[in-house]
């Protein structure tokens, strides 16, 4: 299978272009090749490339950028979501879309699936909600929703955790924040069979078990061997944010149970994986 990776220079799509091409001609898609907010740039991309699906990873998915400047975010996950999705369909291409539990208010205690309402209260979950929205149009369409990334590729959250105490820093970590973690290359291999299942909607992506942001943070620090009392755990309200943050996000992958798929490892098993495969300091 012909598959375009939009956004491949981040960490996400670095670690979809990874696993995935491994078992299909993949045509990793940066900036530079296709400026998702410029139309007609990326129709001629996609219309030169002739891949079978692409996949939309390409994003601002930082919180506070988006909330600080709403017309960047919504011009980059909204129209450039547009662009791609259109794009797609003249060529006759499937999409899958790269989501995230923001879309969610974060505030009940019980777990989200898929087809539970999505009312997002940042501007952030706002665009990603109407690229949702967009890419459901398509005839075929994938919806993966993923949470706290981490993995190869490009400093994430788990990076940063390591890199404060080996420098001897304190990492302060929101208190009030549950959620599920992400290693790239295990929803990258999930996301992967289904797509080659054929078997389009939306799906719920993570690595088993919720976890809060500040014991994820801990047992980084535990596995590489770290103090852990140098993660310092405060309220999201005191840690200067923008954007407000959602207490409970956790999300149920009942549509991959549903489907017969495999569930992508428990986080404590992944994130054990990610620590002991990366180079040393």
């Amino acid at each position: 299978m012909k598959i375009a990776i939009t956004g491949a220079g981040g960490l996400f799509g670095y670690g979809l272009a990874q696993v995935l091409g491994g078992r299909h001609h993949v045509i990793p898609l940066g900036r530079a090749e296709a400026d998702i907010t410029n139309a007609a740039q990326v129709r001629a991309c996609l219309e030169t490339a002739l891949p079978e699906v692409v996949i939309h990873s390409a994003a601002i998915r930082d919180l506070d950028i988006s909330e600080a400047d709403p017309a960047e975010a919504f011009l980059v996950n909204v129209h450039g979501t547009r662009n791609v999705v259109e794009a797609a369909q003249s060529i006759g291409a499937a999409v899958a879309y790269i989501s995230t539990d923001s879309v969610f208010d974060g505030q009940r205690e019980q777990p989200y699936v898929e087809s539970d309402v999505a009312i997002p209260p940042t501007v952030y979950g706002r665009t990603k909600l109407r690229g949702e929205q967009i890419t459901a149009r398509m005839p075929r369409y994938w919806i993966f929703r993923v949470s706290v990334l981490f993995g190869p590729g490009k400093t994430n959250m788990v990076d940063n955790v390591l890199n404060a105490i080996s420098l001897g820093r304190e990492y302060v970590a929101p208190s009030d924040q549950t959620g599920n973690a992400t290693y790239t290359l295990d929803a990258a291999h999930t996301i992967g069979e289904v797509i080659e299942s054929g078997r389009c909607g939306t799906y719920h992506v993570a690595n088993q078990g919720g976890v809060s942001r500040l014991d994820l943070a801990r047992r980084a620090a535990e596995i590489a061997g770290f103090d852990m009392s140098k993660v310092v755990g405060k309220p999201s309200a005191e840690l200067g944010r923008l954007a407000p943050r959602p207490k409970r996000s956790v999300m149920l992958m009942r549509a991959l149970e549903k489907g017969g798929f495999a569930l992508p490892r428990p986080w404590p098993e992944a994130l054990d994986a990610y620590i002991r495969s990366r180079p040393p300091a």
